[in-house]
């Protein structure tokens, strides 16, 4: 009894998944379900065959940031700017021509004699004129202008005060340059010219004070530029500025220089004219930067980083 009891009871029990692993290990790992996660009822887009993904569309390669910043916009104003400073180089060049040939139909005109009293207002109308003065230089009241610089050695320009013969009144003269072992006037007694004499040179007016040039020390009697009006003021002569001139011949030209004589000027014109010089350069960077900005806006750049940018129109 106890025996058939007993397989009774074996035989009603549920067979376990290990049991039939045992037994029939296919079998069971077939009856097994594949999630543990409940059917849903509701379908999913996926289950539509007619469904599209946005990763199925097509994609479009685009640059990544900006394709151009303000560089470009800085290089698009070189060369406008550039092009209106040669056209205004142009213009210049014309005018400082003009002046040119303005000043030496002056130059070869007969020398003229000097008015008693001239209106400074007027000299720009004769300037590079030819004059001629007679007087007494006043050699104590002379002016050293400088350090100035004549065939690389260090010198000054000698301004004397011109006290005219019977009209009372006095001008300015620039004699010309000496070098600097020659400043003190003992050291040059051949060129303190006594008694009347007769100047030759040309009505200009003078170089102006740039921003390196120092002022003027009057008092200490240091001078760096011609201030006609201080100078005229200090010597009690009417603001006239006359250049001496001479001839060009190099041996006298050495004995001034050894005797302290002040080297006169040439009689020319020596106005610079470095337009046509600037006209090259300003169209020459206004047609390069042409060049660079076509370039740079039509010439697609080949190392550019792209990305992928999903196409949502759909």
């Amino acid at each position: 009894m106890k025996t058939l009891s007993r397989v009774l009871r074996l035989t009603s029990r549920r067979p376990t998944p290990s049991c039939l692993q045992r037994s029939t290990a296919n079998t069971c790992f077939l009856n097994r379900p594949l999630s543990s996660t409940a059917r849903r009822s509701i379908k999913q887009p996926g289950d539509d065959p007619n469904f599209t993904s946005i990763l199925d569309n097509p994609p479009e390669l685009i640059r990544t940031g900006r394709r151009h910043g303000y560089g470009l916009i800085v290089l698009a104003i070189i060369p406008v700017t550039a092009f209106a400073l040669g056209t205004w180089q142009v213009q210049r060049l014309k005018w400082k021509t003009d002046l040119i040939a303005k000043s030496e139909d002056r130059l070869v005109a007969p020398p003229l004699p000097l008015p008693p009293r001239i209106d400074p207002a007027a000299v720009p109308e004769f300037d590079y004129r030819r004059v001629l003065a007679t007087g007494r230089f006043r050699h104590d009241q002379e002016m050293l202008i400088g350090p100035r610089m004549r065939d690389g050695e260090e010198g000054y320009m000698v301004v004397t005060p011109l006290e005219r013969e019977g009209e009372g009144t006095t001008v300015l003269v620039n004699r010309g340059w000496i070098p600097k072992s020659k400043r003190a006037q003992r050291d040059r007694k051949e060129s303190l010219v006594d008694g009347v004499v007769t100047v030759e040179g040309l009505l200009r007016e003078p170089w102006k004070k740039n921003m390196f040039t120092p002022n003027n020390r009057p008092d200490k009697g240091e001078f760096y530029f011609p201030d006609v009006a201080q100078m005229a003021q200090l010597t009690g002569s009417q603001p006239i500025w006359v250049e001496q001139t001479m001839e060009p011949d190099l041996f006298k030209i050495y004995e001034y220089e050894a005797k302290g004589i002040p080297i006169g000027r040439q009689a020319e014109v020596n106005l610079r004219n470095n337009h046509a010089q600037y006209i090259f350069t300003w169209y020459g960077l206004a047609v390069a930067t042409t060049i660079m900005f076509y370039i740079l806006v039509k010439k697609p750049p080949t190392d550019v980083t792209r990305r992928v940018r999903l196409n949502k129109q759909w």
